[in-house]
């Protein structure tokens, strides 16, 4: 196998497939209340990046079902893990947040429970939340993270700085949880090089996975703004595995690549557009990935030491 995958590890770890079911669970984020900002993330839509979820609304129980009604009959027998996926999921108090996450996980075809959130975002109290919940079923905790370089998070307006991310990982492992760090790669003004030392730094920050993305230019996005005035361009697919490859020779072996792309909403895409044809992008990877005998941790130091 030349990396990790998230099929694989679910697998071995559950075994038989695993399918993640978005759900919404009406949060905002300090990016979009005025705490910090009013505008969100600069790549970010209006939705949150919650534009997979089936419906909205209270009901928990009713979103999982219509949610586990979209791959009904893929297979015969499945389990599931529920995603707390649009904008900042533990962004509220913990009373608010209990009942939400309880009625998530209370199907026993609910294996895991995962919840996207910001560092600056898991106060005391929702962390000892967090540690009864993962004391019923596995809790992942997905940061965004995005990028290593101070200039990049300031672009993007991430609103809080590395040294942040470092604690929030250090406080999650302690307390025993899983943790899954996304990135996106594209960044207006990176250079392979500065990719790569995210992905390294990634790797050796103490997390259990990484989501890697590539960056989307989505219509009611701020982003949209600056690609329509010319200030960056968008990847190439050729590019985009190049950079893929990059990124996965340096994470260590045992890390899980929980995704190698993302996928924009076809309604809102405006670059690259062929990031829209899912089937044709993963088949490049793959192939580029053979042809150049890509395979996880080859360039994997323990030191920390980037190569």
């Amino acid at each position: 196998m030349r990396y990790r995958t998230l099929n694989s590890y679910l697998k071995e770890r559950f075994g038989c497939k695993v399918y993640k079911l978005a759900l919404d669970g009406g949060m905002t984020c300090p990016n979009r209340d005025g705490t910090l900002g009013t505008r969100g993330c600069i790549f970010c839509s209006r939705s949150g990046s919650g534009d997979f979820a089936v419906c909205s609304g209270p009901d928990i129980t009713a979103q999982l079902a219509a949610a586990r009604r979209v791959v009904a009959g893929k297979v015969k027998q499945a389990k599931y893990i529920a995603y707390f996926q649009s904008f900042t999921n533990t962004y509220a108090p913990a009373y608010v947040l209990e009942p939400l996450y309880r009625a998530a996980m209370a199907p026993e075809e609910v294996v895991a429970l995962s919840i996207a959130t910001r560092p600056d975002c898991i106060p005391d109290d929702v962390l000892a939340l967090l540690c009864r919940l993962n004391a019923r079923k596995p809790v992942w905790i997905e940061l965004g993270l995005q990028t290593i370089h101070p200039a990049s998070a300031a672009y993007i307006r991430r609103g809080y700085d590395l040294a942040c991310y470092d604690a929030c990982v250090e406080r999650l492992r302690a307390a025993g949880l899983e943790v899954i760090t996304h990135m996106i790669l594209g960044l207006p003004f990176e250079t392979p090089r500065m990719m790569y030392e995210t992905a390294a730094y990634i790797g050796k920050s103490g997390v259990q996975g990484i989501k890697l993305q590539l960056l989307h230019v989505l219509r009611d996005a701020d982003l949209a703004e600056e690609y329509a005035a010319g200030a960056f361009p968008t990847l190439t697919l050729e590019k985009y595995a190049e950079l893929l490859a990059g990124c996965i020779r340096r994470l260590p072996k045992d890390m899980v690549i929980h995704r190698l792309t993302g996928d924009g909403a076809k309604r809102n895409l405006i670059a690259p557009l062929w990031s829209a044809d899912k089937k044709r992008v993963l088949n490049r990877i793959q192939a580029y990935f053979e042809q150049e005998d890509v395979r996880q941790g080859a360039l994997w130091s323990e030191t920390g030491l980037f190569l």
